[in-house]
Protein backbone atom coordinates (compact mmCIF):
# COMPACT_ATOMS: atom_id res chain seq x y z
CA UNK A 1 0.00 0.00 0.00
CA UNK A 2 1.68 3.77 -1.14
CA UNK A 3 1.17 6.33 1.15
CA UNK A 4 0.03 9.59 0.25
CA UNK A 5 1.51 12.48 0.33
CA UNK A 6 1.05 14.33 3.59
CA UNK A 7 -1.07 17.13 3.93
CA UNK A 8 -0.50 19.59 6.50
CA UNK A 9 -3.35 21.33 6.88
CA UNK A 10 -5.29 18.45 6.84
CA UNK A 11 -2.55 17.24 9.75
CA UNK A 12 -3.57 20.68 11.64
CA UNK A 13 -7.10 20.42 11.21
CA UNK A 14 -7.42 17.08 13.09
CA UNK A 15 -5.13 18.60 15.49
CA UNK A 16 -7.19 21.52 16.61
CA UNK A 17 -10.38 19.29 15.93
CA UNK A 18 -8.75 17.48 19.11
CA UNK A 19 -7.94 21.13 20.76
CA UNK A 20 -11.64 21.83 20.42
CA UNK A 21 -12.42 18.63 22.31
CA UNK A 22 -14.39 17.63 19.27
CA UNK A 23 -12.71 14.17 19.24
CA UNK A 24 -11.04 11.88 21.66
CA UNK A 25 -7.09 11.83 21.91
CA UNK A 26 -7.13 8.16 20.46
CA UNK A 27 -9.14 9.49 17.49
CA UNK A 28 -6.57 12.45 16.60
CA UNK A 29 -3.73 10.09 16.90
CA UNK A 30 -5.51 7.83 14.54
CA UNK A 31 -6.14 10.70 11.89
CA UNK A 32 -2.29 11.72 12.35
CA UNK A 33 -1.20 8.56 11.86
CA UNK A 34 -3.34 7.83 8.48
CA UNK A 35 -2.57 11.43 7.58
CA UNK A 36 1.24 10.97 7.36
CA UNK A 37 2.13 12.64 10.20
CA UNK A 38 5.34 10.61 10.50
CA UNK A 39 6.63 11.28 7.23
CA UNK A 40 6.03 15.03 7.72
CA UNK A 41 8.17 14.92 10.68
CA UNK A 42 10.79 12.63 8.54
CA UNK A 43 10.74 15.35 6.01
CA UNK A 44 11.32 18.06 8.58
CA UNK A 45 13.95 16.48 10.53
CA UNK A 46 15.85 15.89 6.84
CA UNK A 47 15.50 19.20 6.13
CA UNK A 48 13.17 18.33 3.55
CA UNK A 49 10.38 20.08 1.07
CA UNK A 50 7.99 20.76 4.31
CA UNK A 51 10.39 23.33 5.48
CA UNK A 52 9.03 26.90 5.17
CA UNK A 53 10.42 29.23 2.00
CA UNK A 54 12.08 32.34 3.11
CA UNK A 55 8.68 34.58 2.31
CA UNK A 56 7.11 31.88 5.32
CA UNK A 57 9.34 33.71 7.73
CA UNK A 58 8.43 36.59 10.14
CA UNK A 59 11.30 38.75 10.91
CA UNK A 60 11.91 37.34 13.92
CA UNK A 61 12.72 34.00 12.73
CA UNK A 62 15.09 35.60 10.09
CA UNK A 63 17.25 37.56 12.59
CA UNK A 64 16.20 40.44 10.67
CA UNK A 65 17.49 44.08 12.85
CA UNK A 66 15.62 45.93 14.27
CA UNK A 67 14.36 49.09 12.94
CA UNK A 68 16.53 51.59 12.10
CA UNK A 69 15.86 55.46 13.99
CA UNK A 70 14.39 56.30 10.39
CA UNK A 71 11.84 53.59 10.70
CA UNK A 72 10.73 53.97 14.22
CA UNK A 73 8.13 56.82 15.28
CA UNK A 74 9.21 60.51 15.71
CA UNK A 75 7.96 59.54 19.93
CA UNK A 76 10.06 56.47 20.00
CA UNK A 77 13.39 58.92 19.29
CA UNK A 78 15.11 60.94 21.43
CA UNK A 79 14.86 64.92 21.44
CA UNK A 80 17.57 66.51 19.12
CA UNK A 81 18.41 68.51 22.15
CA UNK A 82 18.33 68.13 25.79
CA UNK A 83 16.18 69.13 28.28
CA UNK A 84 18.24 70.79 30.37
CA UNK A 85 20.04 72.93 27.38
CA UNK A 86 19.57 76.69 26.96
CA UNK A 87 16.96 77.71 24.72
Amino acid sequence: MEVPTPDPSKLLQSWMEWERGEVTPGRVMANMKTGGMRVLLEELVAGGPSEPSPSETSPSETGSPEPSPSETSPSETSPSKPDDAPA
